[in-house]
């Protein structure tokens, strides 16, 4: 045989009963299946640096640089068709078949692979599940040490034509697929470890950066995180398009960065970056937004305003956004994208400056953010942002017992966020903080009809997508609950680490111990602080029956926090099924541990 011999990634794939669709309706189907390529599957092939080698009429055979980019390839189409076949009814769905192999491969003068490597792949391609992936041996071994995979062990099988069985894993879609650092080595800052989010079929992808502060006064670089964060709330309202969350986007905040590089790690086509001047009265700000795939600029604009302008500046901005991404919108979603305005602008000046300490999560700016919100309060008490905000402090000081009085930071959380409730539905984060505490007031219905009502109103809100996967884990809904983070992660790829927490205990409700175990390892690195974490990895270890290993992790847990009460504990955490609460207990006596 002549050719170029080589070692070579290769996913093979095709569509499940393509015969039958085709003989059902050929011209949708041929129409659909050309969308998809053209929408889908190519340009995911393009982002993980993948070769199609040839079509195979309903099918292709796809050349990587790498095994991990195979899989994450594969993983993002198969999400990409979960999202475009729902609704559909089951006789209409395009699903695929993957395989993917690392092998030898002849590669032809034309380009064409041929050889054992693209045999095999498309071997493995036929025995995968509609929807699912199968890997050799050989394309696991590649990725199980790099990515997080939750996978099936089939055993050893025969393939058609391959001469001697092959091990082969079945890979669960809908899990997640992070980089995991290798043993011993240091992980990476949040914005470099992150993995690339995935994006939305369909939807274009936006991340809205934080603004530069080219004020004299570096003081004001609260106003300048405020525009950014107000744009990226009014473009979280449209369910057409995909819109990364603050947390992410601000990672990149003071960095000097390309943008097809902010664009790869947050998995987004456009990126907006821009600049506020505030001078007295007046402000100056630009704003351009950047097609990442060719680097060029849709649109750039400066503004230069008074001061009480800067709401509809905002407006203009994202009005601007929404027209080049051809985005058409009904009369109420257009409604929906005016900035939540305040006509005081002291008002509006402290609420910024108090979000922007909230958002530090630590006991000395929860205090500062909630004077500063408490004044925006009182100077406008119809501004619905600043009561929700301001409820949250207090739903942080009673979570972590930083206030004086736990019964006055419940009272002033309830009160509060049935305020900005009341003042504006349309704001995610008032229907946020008052799905939060019908939770902890172990009402699950209101808190599941308030944060669904949030998400409804702002589909790329990820807070929201993650309280949500909370309500229906406390409500014993864990299954549900997990895609629900999925969401919320592929929304904010640089998520908290108490999120990689919620998402354990989900795991563990369900069983799936080892799952879990990794989580909380993950999170441990990312946290060595945390106590809660470490407790439930001793009880995940104790069902594994690593009763050693479970020990130890209660050891660590007591030393971050000698006064550690499983019963304090038990008692906070608002199950609707008492008997979930206490898996956790009923797992640590396994390995012997009372308290």
């Amino acid at each position: 045989m002549s050719g170029t011999r080589k070692l070579a990634a290769i996913l093979a794939a095709d569509v499940v009963g393509f015969s039958r669709l085709a003989g059902a309706d050929e011209e949708r189907t041929l129409a659909r299946l050309r969308a998809l390529r053209s929408d889908l599957i190519d340009p995911t092939v393009a982002v993980h640096n993948g070769r199609v080698v040839k079509r195979t009429g309903d099918g292709a055979i796809v050349e990587f640089r790498s095994v991990v980019d195979a899989v994450r390839c594969a993983i993002e189409v198969q999400h990409g068709m979960v999202e475009r076949n729902a609704g559909l009814p089951p006789e209409r769905r395009i699903e695929f078949r993957i395989g993917v192999h690392l092998g030898d491969v002849v590669e032809e003068s034309d380009g064409d692979l041929m050889g054992d490597g693209v045999n095999i792949a498309a071997r493995l391609e036929g025995v995968a599940e509609p929807g699912a992936i199968c890997l050799s041996e050989d394309a696991y071994r590649q990725v199980k040490a790099r990515l997080d995979l939750h996978v099936s062990d089939l055993g050893a099988r025969q393939l058609k034509n391959i001469v001697d069985p092959m091990r082969v894993y079945a890979l669960q879609v809908g899990a997640e697929a992070e980089p995991r650092p290798a043993a011993g080595v240091k992980a990476k800052p949040e914005a470099e470890a992150a993995a690339p989010a995935r994006t939305d079929s369909g939807k274009p992808s936006v991340a809205v950066l934080p603004f530069a502060n080219m004020s004299a006064d570096p003081e004001q670089e609260y106003f300048a995180d405020g525009i950014s964060e107000d744009i990226i709330t009014a473009l979280s309202k449209l369910p057409q398009l995909f819109v990364i969350a603050r947390n992410s986007a601000f990672t990149f905040k003071g960095k000097n960065v390309l943008v097809p590089e902010v664009a790869k790690t947050l998995g987004v086509r456009y990126v907006l970056e821009g600049s506020v001047r505030k001078s007295g009265s007046r402000v100056r700000i630009t704003a351009q937004l950047i097609d990442a795939a060719s680097g060029g600029h849709l649109w750039a604009e400066r503004f230069d305003r008074e001061l009480a302008d800067i709401f509809a500046v905002q407006d203009e901005v994202t009005g601007r956004i929404v027209a080049e991404l051809a985005v058409t919108l009904t009369p109420r979603e257009r409604r929906s994208l005016a900035t939540e305005r305040t006509d005081n602008l002291e008002a509006y000046d402290c609420f910024l400056r108090g979000r922007e300490l909230f958002f530090r999560t630590t006991r000395d700016a929860n205090r500062q953010a909630q004077a500063l919100l408490e004044r925006a309060v009182e100077l406008d008490p119809a501004f619905a942002p600043a009561h929700a905000f301001l409820a949250g402090t207090h739903a942080m000081d009673w979570q972590n017992g930083w206030g004086a009085s736990l019964q006055r930071s419940w009272d002033l959380w309830e009160r509060l966020a049935l305020r900005a409730a009341e003042l504006d539905r349309s704001y995610p984060y008032a229907l946020w903080a008052l799905s939060l505490f019908h939770l902890w007031s172990r009402r699950h219905d209101e808190a599941l009809a308030a944060v669904e009502e949030s998400i409804a109103s702002s589909p790329s809100f990820g807070d929201g997508h993650n309280t949500l996967g909370l309500v229906l884990h406390y409500s014993g809904r864990s299954a549900e609950a997990l895609k629900s983070f999925e969401r919320a992660d592929a929304l904010n790829p640089v998520y908290p680490d108490v999120w990689l927490h919620f998402r354990a205990q989900a795991l563990f409700q369900l069983g799936r111990f080892a799952e879990a175990a990794d989580v909380l390892k993950r999170r441990i690195g990312r946290n060595p602080e945390t106590d809660i974490s470490r407790v439930l990895l001793a009880a995940c270890c104790a069902e594994m029956g690593l009763l050693e290993e479970a020990r130890a992790a209660w050891a660590e847990a007591l030393r971050v926090n000698p006064g550690y009460s499983l019963e304090r504990r038990r008692g906070i955490l608002p199950y609707k099924n008492p008997a979930d609460g206490d898996f956790v207990i009923a797992s640590l006596r396994k390995a012997g541990i009372e308290q």
